[in-house]
């Protein structure tokens, strides 16, 4: 029997019973499952989500959120066999289905290490340094990021239901906010299957993701500004849904990644016995038949040297004419169709519209043969190359996008004619550029980075271990301008920012350090009563200070320093070289030595708990020492952090160096391990 879709709704599975729609498989037509979304509490799923997975999700830490998409990468992980079963419907052979299970499981332990490195192990996040909003400093200011109380529904598309889900997925969660996912439906039947496996971990609090396999009913009519929408799929379907009433009643938030005619470029430096040129070659038909053409990061202008358009072309169908046809369930090698008949019919008037500027010089839209398989059954297309006749005078080739496997070769004539070309895209999620030569990358990158989200240079250098293309990653923005969206899926932590408000938080420096757990100047620093090297981890309280005794820094103590670490720089060692620099009165000590006697002043030298210095952080030297002069150091709890193991804890210091009039003369974060014994 032909499955019917559920919705994960208010965490119980609601099965349809109108408003069917029939899902057919790209490979045979037949029909592999039926969604609706008919009868669906739209207003109850978002009162859902903000009333039982919101606060459930804001309880825990940023680490503990970041534990759950470990694990729940993980629990996926020992099942994604079945995922990879059910995606050859979708017209995908298996190494491109990778791309979309596989890079699915990678980008969620991606935010979860990032989680667990860079987020505290608190519910908010304190950005940039403090401000000192006040003379005597009684007054100063910080930006605050805390999770939005509301839902992020995110919108997909259908050519990565794994991947498309999840990576929006594990940024929303790592930031506190649950989210309602709405698959595309031609291949519905494939993140359905993935939600059931999450939802069978248990590894999510209750209301944290909820699912609707069909249409979105009146969902967006229950948002507020307190909500994020996150659109994957075509400009005219984005447009319609940044214009709802409701969505622009609320300034609701909207990231889009849409329609982007991306492009590569040949450098006019590059000639056909290059290594730049085959990689170029090999990198625009990998681009072209992946996922047979079906990403919004492939390559759809193709811009040559003017000179080097026959080679090109040539080259371009010789790789094309190896590209075979075939059903993905069978070989993991050949390109499977397109998703569905009704997109290769969207394809063909694409590519009927190009070829009003454009004549097709490899393929035919409308034949298609493989052996062993009905083309016209499935959704089979030949990999279709078009070039340009008037690259300058054409526009349909910068506004049209045939997504399937087609792009169109563009000739140039110098660097700034390729840059004009590829900017009437207006606005790309990625260009690649081909090249050696340096004043050539630099014009390219100049001119075409406010129009694009990702830019790859390709050479010799680095092509072996490029990720390529169309390959977005968890750590780099993934998005575009203009006709591309605007939005910035992905890109590391900017990701889960979007998930948050920033919030300017202006009190006193006490009032600062309770709310943020880090201690900063002005705010109290009480008198240890014991060095706090000799207290653990749990012991330590932020804002424990000891002041050390002085000691006086002499011209031997310098020169002895200079000797021993070979460091004799003229201002430590020639005093009419030193008065001559602006920044020294005279001989100074060095900056290391001041602070080697520093340590030397507040380190505890018995055995305890402190375990290891690890390093430093922020570190200035503000002001010359002088022969003669005197130091001191007050050591201040900063900042506790817990480590990846519960023996040990990090511990941020922060340490002023004085002189004999008080004057700071460096400072910095010393990082140090304590030792943390079980509670």
């Amino acid at each position: 029997m032909t499955a019917i879709l559920q919705s994960l709704a208010c965490d119980r599975w609601e099965t349809p019973a109108t408003g069917l729609v029939d899902i057919p498989s790209a490979i045979d037509g037949r029909v592999v499952a039926r969604a609706s979304s008919a009868g669906l509490d739209f207003a109850a799923i978002a009162r859902h989500a903000r009333q039982v997975g919101g606060p459930k999700l804001r309880a825990m830490t940023f680490h503990q959120r970041a534990d759950m998409l470990k694990a729940l990468g993980a629990y996926l992980g020992e099942r994604k066999e079945q995922l990879y079963a059910l995606a050859a419907d979708t017209g995908a052979n298996r190494r491109d289905n990778a791309i979309d299970i596989d890079g699915s499981l990678v980008t969620l332990a991606a935010f979860a290490s990032r989680g667990r490195r860079e987020l505290p192990d608190a519910g908010f996040i304190t950005e940039g340094e403090v401000e000192a909003l006040s003379k005597r400093g009684s007054f100063v200011g910080q930006h605050i990021l805390t999770p939005l109380h509301g839902v992020a529904v995110h919108i997909n598309a259908f050519n990565f239901p794994c991947w498309g889900l999840l990576e929006k997925l594990a940024p929303a969660l790592l930031a506190g906010v649950p989210v309602i996912a709405k698959p595309a439906t031609a291949t519905a039947y494939v993140a359905e299957a993935l939600v059931k496996m999450i939802d069978e971990s248990k590894l999510l609090p209750q209301g944290a993701l909820q699912l609707v396999c069909g249409g979105l009913g009146d969902l967006l009519d229950h948002l507020n500004g307190q909500d994020v929408i996150a659109f994957t799929g075509s400009l005219e379907t984005s447009e319609k849904l940044r214009a709802h009433p409701n969505v622009a009643r609320h300034s609701i938030r909207f990231i889009a990644e849409r329609d982007s005619l991306n492009a590569a470029v040949l450098g006019p430096d590059i000639k056909p016995a290059d290594p730049e040129f085959d990689l170029f070659a090999h990198e625009i038909v990998r681009e072209m038949t992946a996922k047979a053409g079906q990403k919004c990061t492939a390559i759809r202008r193709v811009l040559v040297p003017r000179a080097q358009e026959a080679a090109v072309i040539e080259a371009l169908k010789a790789r094309l004419a190896d590209v075979k046809l075939g059903d993905p369930r069978r070989d993991d090698k050949a390109m499977g169709p397109l998703v569905s008949r009704g997109q290769r019919e969207a394809v063909r008037a694409a590519i009927a519209t190009l070829q009003s500027e454009a004549e097709i010089v490899f393929g035919d839209p409308n034949v298609c043969e493989a052996e062993g398989i009905d083309t016209q059954a499935g959704a089979y297309m030949s990999p279709v190359l078009l070039r340009a006749r008037e690259p300058m005078q054409a526009s349909h080739v910068h506004a049209t996008e045939a997504f399937g496997p087609v792009a169109t070769v563009l000739a140039y004539d110098d660097v700034a004619q390729a840059v004009e070309l590829v900017r009437r895209g207006e606005g790309s999620l990625v260009a690649s550029l081909f090249t050696y030569d340096d004043v050539v990358a630099e014009q390219m990158i100049l001119g075409l980075a406010p129009f694009h989200g990702r830019l790859l240079i390709v050479d010799r250098d680095d092509a072996a271990e490029s990720t390529g293309h169309g390959t977005p990653l968890p750590a780099l923005l993934h998005g575009g301008p203009g006709r591309a969206g605007g939005g910035e899926e992905l890109g590391g932590l900017r990701s889960v920012y979007h998930y948050m408000q920033r919030t300017a938080i202006q009190c006193s420096p006490r009032r600062l350090a309770r709310l943020t757990g880090t201690w900063t100047r002005g705010a109290p620093a009480p008198a240890a009563e014991v060095h706090p090297f000799k207290l653990n981890y749990n012991q330590l309280e932020i804002g424990q200070s000891i002041e050390t005794a002085s000691r006086p820094i002499t011209l031997d103590d310098i020169e002895h320093f200079a000797h021993f670490t070979g460091d004799t720089f003229y201002a430590h060692m020639d005093e009419a070289a030193a008065k001559a620099n602006p920044f020294f009165p005279g001989r100074v000590a060095h900056g290391y030595l001041i602070l080697a006697f520093a340590a030397g002043l507040f380190v505890d030298p018995a055995p305890g708990p402190l375990l290891a210095n690890y390093g430093l952080d922020n570190l200035r030297f503000l002001k010359p020492v002088s022969p003669d002069d005197s130091i001191k150091v007050k050591l201040t709890v900063k900042q506790k952090s817990p480590a990846r193991r519960p023996e040990y804890g990090e511990v941020r210091w922060d340490v002023e160096v004085v002189n004999q009039n008080g004057e700071p003369v460096a400072r910095y974060d010393l990082l140090t391990m304590s030792a943390r014994p079980a509670a």
